[in-house]
């Protein structure tokens, strides 16, 4: 069967990874003959997020075995390759996470022929264009029909049943 992309992406600090999140890696695996899932961790984002909630204290093994089950959930639909990047290094002056710092991780990663990368934010399209100007910017699902929901607004959640019920 013919993929409309030979090499797709689709990375984020997936804090936690839940059922929308799968639903784009479906989404780019039906696309593309290669995906890479790409966990950046060591962001200072995910450090917010942990002082604020603490109880999302994910170890990066925990993380990596989301990642796995999301690999996992997927294998038979294209050939994922789940990937780590820490970017604890990568910071600007400021201590914000520097897109642009990590962009060469992601080049060395998969080298010069990226074709899509994948995300549900529009505003990611001046880095995208900037970062990878040969890959078309793949939108998925932005309003949310299919999932409504984001990391965020489980992180928020008082019910841990509900919780549950978006989450891998």
């Amino acid at each position: 069967m013919n993929k409309k992309y030979k090499i797709g992406m689709y990375g984020g600090k997936f804090l936690p990874f839940h059922k929308g999140h799968r639903y784009c890696v479906e989404f780019a695996a039906d696309e593309c003959e290669t995906v890479y899932v790409i966990l950046f961790y060591g962001c200072a984002d995910e450090e917010k997020i942990l002082k604020e909630h603490p109880e999302w204290w994910l170890s990066l093994e925990e993380r990596k075995k989301q990642l796995m089950k999301i690999y996992d959930d997927t294998k038979d639909r294209a050939r994922i390759i789940p990937a780590l990047i820490d970017v604890s290094e990568l910071r600007t002056p400021e201590g914000e996470e520097d897109w642009d710092a990590e962009t060469p991780l992601v080049r060395d990663l998969l080298g010069p022929h990226l074709n899509a990368v994948y995300s549900s934010e529009p505003s990611y399209e001046d880095y995208f264009r900037r970062a990878y100007p040969e890959a078309d910017h793949r939108l998925v699902d932005v309003p949310r029909i299919h999932f409504p929901i984001s990391s965020t607004r489980i992180r928020e959640m008082k019910d841990k049943e509900e919780r549950e019920e978006w989450m891998i």
